[in-house]
């Protein structure tokens, strides 16, 4: 496959990397090569799930973020924040000391992106009565779900709600009433702080659209610690000098990001499934059955969705349950009346405006399986791939580099790689006489780095 499909969020840094090949091992996509000993990632294969950020233990996988000084560009200066942020902090810090702290860091807005909600979930329903032939439709709220569907089911990508996320319809939101109120548009720079990398590369490369209204990302874990650092200081039970006027959160934003959180406010049956293993082994049986009477799908890439993301700090079930309680607080100010959700700024003031605004493009299958655009081509590189498939020896061990057999056989293919990395074909041709061990091991010292193949005193073996 030729050009580079998406933007990345996550970084290798060769400098650190000590080719443990952890990352290639949890790969959902098979994303990841060991090559002089080093790791080095396949941009069309990866979908910025983390996975192998998580995994590595010398902090050779690294998440960009914008610098944060570039909020000082802006005289409007907006922080998207989603509920999950909350979720990070103990109880007794509020959401009025997390805002004005982050206030005094630059901001002069805070927005809870869940607002989005009260206008995107009718919009769904709306798109389900329109596409009942897609079943089961399947939600586009996790960007590295999008694109797993994209490279690795791309059959499936029809069945896609091609609707956006609730931070985008924040961001629109947001930005169309500060410029309603007299504000130049590029006076305007919105933030978003995120708990995952897919969402960094989302705004960075959107799908189904060319651009995205958010600026910038900031990575939450970044926030977190300035925030927290600020609360401990002196700060809890108090409130800081700036004070943002800040809508209640309805109880079914507060926990769309959680688990069941989509799901639950869908009508027909629904099902929710996180963690990106579970997600594609579900998705497998769906493309190879048929497709049972489900109705709509909440897919996540992480353990206990949003809250379980690789920027977050606080542990994900901890998070999950104080949102839970904040949602039910949220619920019983509703049935008291409490709430009031028309107020002029409102996001319920724009709902023809966002509702308008709330479709995305064509959502292209990418597929990583796609050997070259010429069918031909492809077909007879396929034919190659069984053929090689027919020397290895399915063990899946990695040592040739490569995470499993067919991968290794797909690389041949491409001309990334050769026969004679695998160790089993290896030791063939010793026993036949076609290989020497002296060429056998330099072959394994190109792919894993000469270093590993010296003994304590620093002595090639």
């Amino acid at each position: 496959m030729d050009g580079k499909y998406f933007h990345h969020a996550l970084k290798f840094r060769k400098e650190v990397c000590i080719g443990c090949s952890h990352c290639m091992n949890v790969c959902p996509t098979q994303a990841i090569r060991i090559r002089e000993g080093k790791a080095e990632l396949m941009d069309n294969y990866c979908v910025d799930c983390g996975k192998c950020y998580r995994a590595c233990p010398v902090g050779a996988i690294i998440v960009e973020q914008d610098d944060f000084s570039q909020i000082f560009r802006y005289q409007q200066r907006v922080a998207l924040i989603p509920s999950v942020l909350m979720g990070q902090f103990p109880e007794e810090v509020s959401l009025t000391q997390i805002s004005s702290v982050l206030m005094e860091l630059g901001f002069t807005h805070i927005y809870e992106v869940e607002h989005g909600v009260e206008v995107l979930r009718d919009q769904i329903v709306s798109y389900m009565e329109n596409h009942k032939d897609n079943k089961p439709l399947m939600s586009a709220f996790c960007p590295a779900i999008v694109r797993l569907i994209q490279v690795r089911f791309p059959t499936l990508t029809e069945n896609l709600v091609h609707l956006k996320p609730p931070l985008e319809i924040a961001a629109s939101f947001y930005k169309q009433m500060l410029i309603d109120q007299g504000n130049e548009e590029d006076e305007i720079g919105i933030f978003y702080i995120t708990p995952c990398a897919a969402k960094i590369a989302a705004v960075k490369s959107p799908v189904g659209q060319d651009d995205s209204p958010i600026t910038g990302v900031i990575n939450m874990d970044f926030i977190f610690n300035k925030v927290y650092t600020t609360v401990k200081k002196g700060f809890i039970g108090k409130n800081t000098c700036q004070i943002p006027d800040m809508a209640p959160l309805k109880s079914t934003g507060v926990t769309w990001s959680a688990t069941n959180g989509e799901a639950a406010n869908i009508p027909g049956r629904t099902l929710a499934i996180d963690e990106i293993s579970n997600v594609i082994e579900f998705l497998e049986q769906l493309e190879n059955e048929e497709k049972q009477d489900i109705d709509f799908l909440e897919l996540r890439a992480c353990d206990e969705s949003c809250a379980g993301g690789i920027l977050t700090s606080s542990n994900r079930f901890y998070t999950v349950e104080r949102m839970r309680n904040r949602a039910a607080f949220a619920k019983s100010e509703e049935q008291k009346g409490n709430y009031r959700y028309t107020s002029p700024g409102s996001v319920v003031q724009y709902t023809d405006f966002l509702r308008d605004n709330a479709r995305v493009g064509s959502i292209q299958p990418r597929s990583m399986d796609k050997l070259d655009e010429d069918i031909a081509q492809a077909m007879k590189k396929m034919k190659k791939v069984h053929e090689i498939m027919d020397v290895l020896p399915y063990v899946d061990c990695g040592l040739c580099g490569s995470p499993k057999c067919s991968s290794l056989a797909e690389d041949i293919v491409q001309g990334q790689a050769q026969m004679n990395q695998c160790i089993f074909v290896q030791k063939r041709m010793e026993q036949q006489g076609t290989l020497k061990s002296d060429d056998s091991m330099q072959i394994m010292k190109q792919i894993w780095g000469a270093e590993k193949f010296q003994d304590n005193n620093n002595q090639n073996v």
